[in-house]
Parts: C-alpha cells; sequence; structure tokens
C-alpha cells in the first residue's frame, strides 16, 4: 500500500473516449479513497480519459491535496481513516467551491442528504460502474466549464425576486428572508432552472437533461435527492413535487 499521495498521468494514447468537452483535456481530478485497488481503478480510468489524476489515502491528506492541487473535481469515499469524507467536504468547501462526486458502501438516503448538504454534488452507492462514474464526473467537468464561460461572455442575468426569496445569478447567491442560503453549485443550478419557469411543472428527466447534463435518466433519485436538500435549506413551500412527473417552484406569497 502506497502511504504518499499518487499521481497518475494521462497516457499518451487514452484507452477511454477521451473527454466530451476539449477543455477538460487538461482537468485535474482528486481522488480521495482508502482501499488501493478502488483508488488505483478509479485513478486508472480517469486517467485514460486524459485527466492528471492524484490519489490520497486519507481525509487529512486529501484536505492537504485539495489545497494544493486546486482540481477540477473530487471523487471522494465517505469512510475513511482520519476524519471521514463529511468533514472534507466541509473542510475543502470552505476554502473553494469545487465539485465533489461522493462514494459510499451505504445505500442509505440519509448518509445521501447529509453529503449533500454538506457540500457535495453527487453520490454513487459502492459497488459502482466506472463508466457511470466518469459519466458523472464529465457531467461535473462540463457544468464547471459552462459555468466559467457564462461568467467571461455573458453579461450579468438580473436577479430573480419572488417573494421573500431572491436569487443572484451573477453573484451565485440566494436570500430567503433577508437571510443567506448556502447552496452548493448544484443545488443553486437547479433552484435557477426551476425558478425560471416558476409554476411550471419540469420532469426529473428535463432536469437531469439541464443541470447535471445527463443524456439518461439513470440518476432521476439524485435529483429527488437534490430536492429535498433544497427544501431542507430553503423550505418545503418554495418546491412542489407533482408525482410521477417532477417537480415546480411555487413563488411565495407576498
Amino acid at each position: 500500500m502506497q502511504d504518499g499521495p499518487m499521481t497518475t498521468t494521462p497516457p499518451a494514447a487514452a484507452g477511454g473516449s477521451g473527454p466530451a468537452v476539449a477543455g477538460q483535456q487538461s482537468a485535474t481530478v482528486l481522488v480521495v479513497e482508502d482501499e488501493p485497488a478502488i483508488a488505483t481503478a478509479i485513478a486508472q480510468r480517469l486517467s485514460a480519459e486524459g485527466w492528471r489524476v492524484e490519489v490520497a489515502r486519507d481525509g487529512l491528506s486529501g484536505v492537504d491535496a485539495a489545497a494544493r492541487l486546486q482540481p477540477d473535481a473530487v471523487v471522494l469515499d465517505v469512510m475513511l481513516p482520519g476524519i471521514d469524507g463529511l468533514e472534507v467536504t466541509r473542510r475543502i468547501q470552505a476554502e473553494r467551491p469545487v465539485p465533489i462526486l461522493m462514494l459510499t458502501a451505504r445505500d442509505d438516503e440519509t448518509d445521501m442528504l447529509v453529503g449533500l448538504g454538506v457540500g457535495a454534488d453527487d453520490y454513487m452507492t459502492k459497488p459502482f460502474s466506472m463508466r457511470e462514474l466518469v459519466a458523472r464526473v464529465k457531467a461535473l467537468l462540463r457544468r464547471v466549464e459552462r459555468a466559467a464561460q457564462v461568467v467571461v461572455t455573458a453579461p450579468a442575468d438580473p436577479p430573480i425576486v419572488m417573494g421573500d426569496v431572491t436569487i443572484d445569478r451573477a453573484q451565485r447567491r440566494v436570500h430567503r428572508g433577508g437571510e443567506e442560503v448556502h447552496l452548493t453549485p448544484t443545488e443553486f443550478e437547479l433552484l435557477v432552472m426551476l425558478a425560471s419557469s416558476p409554476k411550471t411543472v419540469l420532469t426529473r428527466e428535463r432536469l437531469l437533461a439541464e443541470v447535471w447534463d445527463w443524456a439518461d435518466a439513470s440518476g432521476t433519485r439524485t435529483v429527488d435527492s437534490h430536492i429535498k436538500a433544497l427544501r431542507r435549506k430553503l423550505g418545503a413551500d418554495l418546491i412542489r413535487t407533482v408525482h410521477g412527473v417532477g417537480y415546480a417552484f411555487e413563488p411565495p406569497a407576498g
């Protein structure tokens, strides 16, 4: 077992399908995983996509590596020696917002909500397919690149103000009742998507395609979990469930 961080550089001829977006070619992904076989398999698969990958074997090493590398995305196991993945997420996000894909051996919705609540953007349960893991990391990187392009090239969108809710798209801040509500990048994009079409029911599949940039409907549970996280932070009255269809933003009164 390797004690220090392991860095994997992209092969000259990648065996994978290659990055979906040209700008992803130079992306750096940090993998924080204490099981050597899983860590190595993930690192090799992500490296085959053309990304630079570094592996940390415990929570504290992961926090240090994130500060040093400034990665574009993090793949993070929940159960780690030292400090767990939840605390790692808190510390990483306190320093710099970065998309985090959390891995867990427990298929428990409570764990999922806690992970999303502390700043994870997505969640996968072990065992998982490497193909799906790559697809989810690509989606995270595409959203980061898309957000950066919007900041650089697009004029500032006016805030969305409905009742006591203000969504400042330019500064990516949300307030309710005068109090700032801290959302993850994914939560923010999901809220903007819903609030941009108030009272309109948006299907889970559409939300998955627009917010997560997924082409299939395999992640509808992820949508549901993020909706629950939004309700916990903003109140249950803002987002209406239309069973079997999707969700709608309900503007607050006043």
